[in-house]
């Protein structure tokens, strides 16, 4: 089988692959905290071969999608006023945890919500069995609990009144794994987690840096290389056809 079947192949897989990435920075593009990521590509491993001239020349078999990386890039300001609404000046993540697995993941989306929450209270029934009371604490609004600069759940007992959100950063991101829509998890290469110095400001957000023109551009670019790739696969389906019709 010709090799630029194959290459044609690989190229038209990996551009669809390419085109989820920008797909999904386009339907963020509203998402307050989003970070868009950047599709990276990387050749194949690559073969000599002797020509007829004792010449070595590069067989392989093109390129694949390698990684993608986040830009952490800061977005645009959007004011609120809500007391809810919080955005981190300058670096930094919140961090969140959800009580079912005490996993704690990292976000830039500030916009809060208050969550009740039921616990044992001071006073017990007739039994001695402690009365349960409802408590309000700061919460992602999807089942995860913000915590505090002290590393705590943040209760609410005044809705008007500032929170001590907590504000937290590593020493690099490189590698840090995109989980869901706004939130990471650090690796190990990040170091380990600090309480940053940056504040978090009420009443804002930040929105979304992703370029809608730039992705749509991405979009368009990665169309026309699919559509090349598969082109070449077709060529090369008709070269072999036109061989296997001649040797018959």
């Amino acid at each position: 089988m010709n090799q630029s079947f194959f290459i044609g192949a690989v190229g038209a897989h990996q551009q669809l692959k390419r085109l989820t990435v920008h797909s999904n920075n386009i339907a963020n593009v509203n998402t307050y905290g989003f970070k868009a990521e950047k599709s990276r590509f990387t050749a194949l491993m690559y073969d000599n071969i002797r020509a007829i001239d004792n010449e070595m020349l590069p067989s392989g078999v093109g390129a694949a999608l390698w990684a993608t990386d986040t830009d952490y890039s800061p977005g645009a300001v959007a004011t609120t006023e809500r007391n809810q609404d919080y955005m981190i000046e300058g670096d930094g993540f919140f961090a969140v945890v959800d009580l079912a697995t005490s996993q704690v993941s990292l976000t830039r989306n500030g916009a809060f919500a208050i969550s009740e929450l039921q616990r044992p209270g001071s006073e017990v029934d007739e039994d001695g069995v402690p009365i349960m009371e409802t408590v309000y604490y700061l919460s992602d609004n999807q089942g995860r609990f913000v915590l505090s600069r002290s590393g705590g759940m943040i209760e609410v007992d005044d809705q008007t009144a500032e929170l001590p959100v907590g504000v937290f950063d590593y020493i690099n991101y490189n590698g840090m794994e995109h989980i869901d829509g706004t939130r990471f998890m650090a690796v190990d290469k990040n170091g380990g987690i600090q309480l940053s110095e940056n504040r978090a400001m009420r009443g804002m957000l930040e929105q979304s840096n992703a370029d809608l023109a730039e992705e749509l551009s991405k979009v368009i670019e990665t169309q026309r290389a699919y559509g090349m790739a598969l082109k070449m696969v077709l060529t090369s389906d008709e070269i072999e056809t036109t061989i296997n019709s001649l040797n018959s």
